[in-house]
């Protein structure tokens, strides 16, 4: 069984400039890359998991995100990190192309993609880790019983309840290395 470092994508890997399909828009966290190694070296496997709610709506399309995603995995991988894999989730219950409109079990707060994985890649909830900047992402986590769940504040406004979902709370992924291991 592996234990894996769960990534949301927007806000935490990258800045957060709203429905990104471009590399020339993608802009990295400082530091997301150290961090990553960090934890690869600790023996942790990455894993994405990100709504796309933008495939959905019709801003881009699945090929544009596939694009994107290899051009991301290359740049770990630049930086000595594997992306064991990402998950995404197109849809959107109520603001999204018919073919994507949908309740499904995959779009954070459900656990579709968490689960997914942890059966894919035989991974062990009780050893692995989720970073999120919403909710939701914290939510999923609880649901697919992921030991620790971390929130980075990246700029987003939430709740100040949603600090209660979190069993640490930091400015950015370039924080939890320090924090963690």
């Amino acid at each position: 069984m592996s234990k894996v470092l769960f990534l949301d994508r927007d806000g935490v890997v990258n800045i957060d400039h709203g429905y990104v399909y471009k590399p020339e828009e993608f802009e990295f966290v400082p530091g997301v890359f150290e961090a990553c190694k960090a934890f690869a070296d600790a023996g942790y496997k990455i894993v994405v998991v990100t709504n796309q709610s933008g495939i959905g709506r019709g801003y881009y399309s699945e090929q544009d995100f596939s694009n994107l995603t290899e051009w991301m995995k290359g740049e770990f991988l630049r930086h000595g990190v594997t992306i064991l894999d990402v998950y995404f989730c197109p849809h959107h219950p109520s603001k999204a192309e018919p073919a994507y409109l949908q309740e499904c079990n995959c779009r954070k707060p459900a656990p579709g993609m968490l689960l997914q994985a942890i059966d894919e890649h035989q991974i062990d909830p009780s050893q692995s880790i989720m970073v999120g900047d919403k909710l939701g992402d914290l939510i999923a986590a609880e649901r697919a019983n992921i030991a620790t769940r971390v929130l980075v504040r990246s700029g987003q406004s939430y709740a100040e309840s949603t600090e209660q979902h979190a069993d640490i709370v930091c400015e950015s992924l370039a924080d939890l290395p320090n924090l963690y291991l």
